[in-house]
């Protein structure tokens, strides 16, 4: 069984372990420090590279008074082979209380949890979920809009392969809002529509925005298509989030993405640094839900 303390994703979190998160990062966005963790060792293993989630979980557990060590698959034994299994139960070995995880392949921290007695932390595993993220970005909009139940959320991009895109609509839409996933077939094929019940798909990015209270924009790998420019040219006439097409949302719609922002093919300079615009509120609140998170992984909800 799992750690009590692990969160491997969305879908496994009771509705009160939710709100127990986002309430407790709301107090310590206020408070902005505690020293819940003071003596912790965390273990940051990561095996892709990160910006936002590898900083705000290192951010976090200083904040909280815990000691981190970040390991990196291309500087450690994992380049010599060494399993991620073996990885593991050596940081635990060492004294690792706590293990945050990156890992390429889907499953991974699943994996782990079954095999060592410390609470794992999913912080993006292939193309399955990032639980973090999403508790994030429903804490931004709840910070917002004071509700999620009834808003209607366009989410645009690359569906069929984000983690960040599952473990949103698992939670946005168990909160209540309205989902329409939009992109091109190749990036959201007809089977997105069955991540959860009650979505909808459309390829115009126009139908999609149209009234939506939330616009949240994926990030399009362009090099999953050899940055083709037929392709390229395609998404930034069809799907890009342009000012004018941001016009036909809500006159108070905000846009959102997980970062990081592919400038130019999924989104216009004016959308990203637009009022309108909550990317760096994201990234702020990123720490607070984090800390709440590795706050929860040691039993101090309160």
């Amino acid at each position: 069984m799992p750690h009590p303390g692990s969160l491997l994703g969305i879908e496994a979190l009771t509705d009160q372990a939710i709100a127990s998160i986002l309430s407790s990062a709301r107090q310590l966005e206020l408070a902005g420090a505690h020293p819940a963790l003071a003596g912790r060792r965390i273990a940051l293993l990561f095996y892709e590279p990160s910006t936002r989630t590898r900083v705000s979980f290192e951010m976090a557990a200083k904040a909280l008074g815990a000691t981190t060590y970040l390991v990196l698959a291309a500087a450690s034994s994992i380049e010599k082979g060494e399993s991620l299994l073996d990885t593991a139960l050596t940081l635990c070995a060492m004294g690792a209380e706590a293990i945050v995880i990156r890992h390429p392949s889907s499953g991974a921290p699943h994996f782990l949890s079954r095999y060592v007695d410390v609470p794992i932390i999913n912080a993006g595993d292939g193309m399955h979920e990032h639980p973090s993220q999403a508790l994030l970005d429903a804490f931004t909009i709840l910070e917002i809009r004071q509700r999620i139940a009834g808003l209607k959320i366009a989410v645009i991009g690359d569906i069929y392969h984000s983690r960040v895109a599952r473990s949103d609509i698992h939670l946005l839409s168990r909160l209540g809002a309205e989902i329409v996933l939009c992109g091109p077939p190749e990036l959201a094929p007809d089977v997105a529509v069955t991540l959860r019940p009650g979505l909808r798909l459309t390829r115009n990015a126009d139908e999609a925005v149209r009234d939506a209270d939330i616009i949240m924009l994926l990030r399009v790998q362009k090099e999953r298509f050899g940055g083709l420019p037929l392709f390229v040219e395609r998404y930034i006439a069809e799907f890009q989030m342009t000012p004018q097409r941001l016009a036909k949302a809500r006159p108070d719609a905000l846009v959102m993405h997980p970062g990081p922002m592919v400038r130019g093919m999924e989104l216009t300079d004016a959308v990203a640094d637009g009022a309108r615009s909550l990317v760096l509120r994201q990234v702020r609140n990123g720490v607070a839900v984090r800390m709440a998170i590795l706050r929860r992984a040691f039993g101090d909800v309160n």
